[in-house]
This record gives structure tokens, sequence and C-alpha cells, in this order.
């Protein structure tokens, strides 16, 4: 890959500038009913197919939200995915409740439906799934057991944002849906998140726990005054547990700018993914994680399975792993791993010292988080790479570079006992 041939992610324009400037001259910067802020809030509900939404400073604090909103409390149990983002699982225990992991099916890397059934416990309160990547995951079979079993479902959906199923938006199977806004995302203003629901009272719950357990009432709305923007005629009164998670309006209008191109850098994404996979399926032992029939990824990232058996190279599969990934940055590629170990792997989860004292989990049942029970989430990120990085992913680049990639994949893959052997000198 030739030097300086990547582009940088987010892409910023003139009019991401001028909707920043745009606040700066408005001299209105916060406020539940900032004018950025909500006409995010009404441009990512309809955008979505949802009839509300909430934007709030980080995904996380939307899955937080999106929790506290469900009724999910201490010791209560969240059923997950153990390949995530710890996120996922620190949203879960910010609410004082348990989370309990469950291993991925090989198609999506999304939480497996057939195992989530004997994860179920009468502490059992919701199943938060993910759709990692970008690709969504086999959230019909997932939404069936919670509505059968009467439990929430909060889709992660953080990496998820145009992603479709039987084209059904990502977000819109559950009760509620989370996004992510962070820089790397597909839709990306720094830091932020986007909660959205269908249900008023749900929308109502998260509303409170996003700012300080207050109620928020329409007719607080009606009397702001853009004129008066730092005041209001709130009582001031907080009836729950709540925090401060709400965005400011600089973060607000650039995700709006964003949004208006998002269609177009998703399309964009789709072509360079789908011609990188046709090429890599041609190598023996090279599997891109592609979208199953009837889903539509955002693609996210961009992932690959290696398999040194296929060429006849017999090694560990982490020492191919690294292999290919040395040999593939020698070649100028953006190659990484993001993430090495499922998420109950991490020492919090390990240790489960947690608030202190072991809580929450001294709350609840004991659960077992030995890596022995996620066998294909190990499988998963000992023997792949992520190609392309986050702060060059694979949306925005030409194509032309995109069969850069592929070019240097072959040649590789092709020489892979040298790579192997030479990381193993090493």
């Amino acid at each position: 890959m030739p030097a300086g041939a990547h582009v940088r992610w987010p892409v910023i324009g003139d009019q991401d500038r001028a909707a920043v400037m745009g606040v700066l001259d408005r001299g209105v910067m916060s406020g539940p009913f900032a004018p950025e802020v909500r006409a995010l809030e009404k441009a990512f509900a309809a955008w979505v197919g949802a009839r509300h939404c909430l934007a709030t400073n980080s995904g996380t604090s939307a899955l937080h939200i999106a929790l506290a909103a469900a009724g999910v409390g201490p010791g209560d149990e969240v059923i997950t995915s153990a390949y995530s983002f710890v996120a996922t699982a620190l949203a879960v225990l910010h609410q004082n409740a348990i989370p309990v992991f469950v291993d991925i099916e090989p198609a999506s890397c999304g939480i497996d439906p057939a195992l989530i059934e004997r994860a179920i416990t009468p502490r059992t309160k919701a199943i938060m799934p993910v759709h990692i990547h970008g690709t969504p995951c086999d959230i019909t079979a997932v939404a069936g057991i919670a509505r059968r079993r009467g439990l929430a479902l909060i889709e992660d959906a953080a990496q998820a944002h145009g992603a479709e199923v039987g084209g059904v938006k990502a977000g819109r199977f559950g009760a509620m849906g989370c996004f992510s806004t962070q820089s790397s995302k597909s839709l990306a203003c720094g830091e932020g998140g986007l909660f959205v629901t269908d249900d008023d009272e749900l929308f109502a719950r998260a509303n409170r726990t996003r700012m300080f357990g207050e109620e928020m009432l329409a007719s607080d709305e009606a009397a702001f005054d853009l004129a008066h923007a730092l005041d209001g005629n709130r009582a001031y009164d907080s009836v729950a547990m709540g925090w401060m998670y709400r965005t400011n309006e600089m973060s607000a209008a650039l995700c709006r700018s964003q949004l208006a191109r998002l269609d177009e850098s998703l399309a964009a994404a789709r072509r360079n993914a789908d011609f990188l996979c046709r090429r890599l399926r041609e190598l023996p032992g090279v599997t891109p994680v592609e979208p199953p029939p009837g889903r539509t990824s955002s693609w996210h990232k961009f992932r690959v399975r290696l398999d040194a058996a296929k060429v006849g190279v017999q090694a560990p599969a982490v020492v191919v792993r690294d292999g290919v990934l040395r040999a593939l940055r020698a070649e100028g590629a953006e190659a990484v791993l993001w993430q090495t170990q499922p998420v109950p792997g991490q020492t919090l989860f390990r240790e489960r010292k947690g608030y202190g004292r072991g809580h929450p989990w001294s709350l609840g049942e004991p659960v077992d988080y030995d890596l022995s029970r996620y066998p294909e989430t190990v499988r998963l990120l000992d023997s792949s790479i992520v190609l392309f990085s986050q702060t060059y992913p694979i949306a925005p680049q030409p194509l032309q570079l995109v069969e850069a990639y592929a070019e240097a994949f072959a040649k590789v893959w092709s020489r892979l006992d040298e790579v192997v052997a030479k990381d193993r000198a090493a």
C-alpha cells in the first residue's frame, strides 16, 4: 500500500465545520432542549424508524439508561455476549446488576441464541445482544426468546448504524436500541450516544436516568426560550436515581451533519467490503466474517478468519495470526487485533472486586466466567485479524486501495510458511 493513500476517519467537510461554527455563533452550548440536540434526536429517530430518541454523552450511558428504564436493579442478571467491547458489560455493572456471558455463534460472531435459554435463571431481567462489527446477530431468534420468557430486550447497536435484518434497521427489534457516536463509529461526533424506543414509558424512565432523575415534561420544552437558554421552569426535583448523561450542542451539531451523509458512507463501506470478500474467499483457509443471508452489515470492522492448515502450514493459531498481522503491516496495510480475549477474561471479571467487597456479584448467585465456557469466542480471537483500523476504516477508502489490500493479503498468504517461520524465529 503506498504511503499516504489511506483516508483518515472521521471525514470532516466544510458542512461539518459550518455546523459546529453555527453553534458558536448562536451561543447556546448545552441543555436538554437546546436546538441542535433536539434536532439530532428527531433526525435520528426518523432515520432509524423509532418514535423517540435521546442523545447521550456516550454509547455506554445510552446502554445504562436503557437498563435503568427496563427496571434492572441490584442483583438482577443481564445476559449478553462474551464478545464485545467491555462497555456492554460495564453498563450492567453501573446498574448494580450482574453480567451473564454467553458464547457466540460463528456466522455473525453474535450471541448464540441456542445457548441463551440455559443461561436464564429466576434472576434474569434482560437480554442485551450485540451487533458486533456492524453485523447483526440472530436478533429474530433472540427477540423470540425474550418475548417468550418475558425479558426486556436491549440491543447494543453501538457499531451497527444502518445494519439491517429483513429491511429493518438494527436497534428496532428490542424494546430499546443503543448506539455510539464515538469517533471510530460509522456515525461519529467525537464522544456520544443515541438511545431509541417506541415506548412512551421507557422513554420517560430513560430520560429521568439521563438527567439527574428529574421528570422532563412537555411543558418544560414548550417554555424553553432560546434567549434564556440556561434558564428554565423545571422543578429541580429528582424523583429517582439519575446521572448527567446529556450531550452538548457542538457534538450534536457535528453528529447531525454526519448523519446527512451516513447512507452514502454505508454504501461505500459495503462496496469496498463486497469486493474484498470476493477476493479473499478465493484464498484457501481465508474466511471473511460476512453477514448471513437476510442480514446487511454496516461493516464497521472487517474481520478475517485464518486457517493455516488449509494451505498445509501447521502452527498454533495465534502464531499464524500474529505473523500475518506483522507481514501485512510491513506491506503498508492497516491491520489490527481489536480484542484478544473474551470480555469475561478481563481482570475486572476474573477478580470481581467491582465496587468493593465483591459488589454487585455478592448480591446474587455465583456466576462462572471460566473461558472454557466461551470456546467460539476464544477461537475467533485466536485465529483472526481485523483489516483496516479505527483511524483508517474500510468505509472512506478508495476502491484502488482496497484492491491493493487484496493483493497484499494474497502475497502474504501464498508465503505463509515463510511468514510463520520468520515470526517464530523472531
